[in-house]
């Protein structure tokens, strides 16, 4: 390797470290957030996660002046979206119960953090998603109303189970 290219590839590592420990928290919270996973206990978001930032790195040097932000959320949620798909909109998974968005389906999740986490605009989010805009709107509102609402509570059992005495 010519020490040209080794200071190139040296800097294009440190820019790449630099972006990580700036963005990787909030790019894993949203990976998090698409996965309904505990924030203690996420292995699908951290391979998502990993795959996106790998897709980053690969066209780093190819961005020339987009934000890898950017690049990297695309990247996230298109593989989330694709893994949706693959098994007819539900996860091979099922999350465990304690992620915050655990309640929702796949695409409501989706389109429930592109929204809301992301800020992404209600267009732009029907159009990376190929869906009427109509239901984009929907969704936040169902969204957080399944989040915000309290758990059901179970009553106690009445009297004591087992057998009747004759």
């Amino acid at each position: 390797m010519r020490p040209r290219h080794a200071f190139d590839d040296a800097r294009r590592a440190q820019e790449f470290r630099a972006y990580v420990a700036g963005a990787g928290g909030r790019l894993l919270h949203t990976a998090t957030l698409l996965t309904a996973e505990p924030r203690d206990a996420n292995p699908r978001a951290q391979r998502l996660l990993t795959f996106a930032l790998a897709r980053t790195y690969a066209c780093w040097d190819r961005l020339h002046g987009e934000d890898p932000y950017d690049h990297t959320r695309r990247c996230l949620m298109t593989r989330f979206a694709l893994s949706t798909l693959r098994y007819g909109g539900r996860l091979p998974f099922r999350p465990p119960p304690g992620g915050p968005l655990a309640g929702l389906s796949p695409q409501e999740r989706l389109i429930l953090v592109m929204r809301l986490h992301e800020g992404i605009g209600e267009d732009q989010t029907a159009a990376l998603l190929g869906l009427p805009a109509e239901r984009v709107r929907a969704v936040p509102n169902r969204g957080m109303a399944v989040v915000l609402r309290p758990a059901p509570q179970v009553a106690p059992a009445l009297g004591r189970a087992g057998p009747v005495p004759s």
